[in-house]
Order: structure tokens, then sequence, then C-alpha cells
């Protein structure tokens, strides 16, 4: 009997398995949407293997980038306006959709994490 309920929960919790294929996102043109303190914030970007160029609120911000593995990458800003743009941002996908992924960020060496999504811009 313990061996039909182990066998049991074993398989409902291996149906649940969480998709990364970040490989698809390393390059291209995207989307996002990040909410922070009940506020969403918009922007639009387009990904080279180094380089991110981001447009939000009518401002375009360029930084380097260096991939830390197929689903994790530190952006460096090209340059720097202030103190808090010259902070890295280490940036972490979690999850990945045939059209989108989630992910949570951070300034590098900080625990306070946000989360958003990003959506492949349509062509």
């Amino acid at each position: 009997m313990r061996l039909l309920c182990f066998l049991l929960t074993f398989s409902l919790f291996s149906c649940y398995e969480t998709t990364r294929d970040c490989e698809n996102y390393k390059t291209g043109k995207f989307y996002s949407e990040v909410y922070v303190n009940d506020v969403l914030y918009k922007s639009t970007f387009k990904r080279t293997k180094d380089l991110q160029i981001e447009t939000y609120n009518n401002k375009i911000d360029s930084s380097k980038l260096r991939w830390i593995n197929d689903c994790e990458v530190v952006f460096k800003t090209i340059n720097p306006k202030n103190r808090a743009e010259k902070k890295d941002i280490h940036l972490k996908i979690l999850t990945t959709t045939d059209s989108s992924y989630t992910f949570e960020y951070s300034y590098v060496g900080e625990t306070k994490k946000q989360k958003g999504v990003a959506y492949k811009a349509k062509k």
C-alpha cells in the first residue's frame, strides 16, 4: 500500500515540469511587462548576442550583455548617467513558452528581486 501511495504521489509531481528553452530568447526583438509596486512598466528591446537596446518612455538605453549560462545574463549599461545606472543587473529566465519568458532580475549583489514577462515582438 505504501508503494502505491508513493508511486501515485511521485507521478503527480513528475507531471509538472517547467519549460526552460532559453536559447530562443538570447537574440531577437521583444517587449516586456514588469509590475513594481502595482505599477505596470512596459518596454521594447532588441537583443543581439552581446548587446541590448531598450526603449522605455521614449528613451533609449543600451547595455552590454555577459551570458553566465543559457538562462542567466548580466547587463552593464554602456553610458550610465547616474549612480544607479552604473550598477549591473542580473536577469534569470525562470520559464519559457513558445512566445514568452518569465524572468526575475535584481542589481548584482542585492537580494530583492523583481519579476516580469517578456514577449517575442510580432514581425
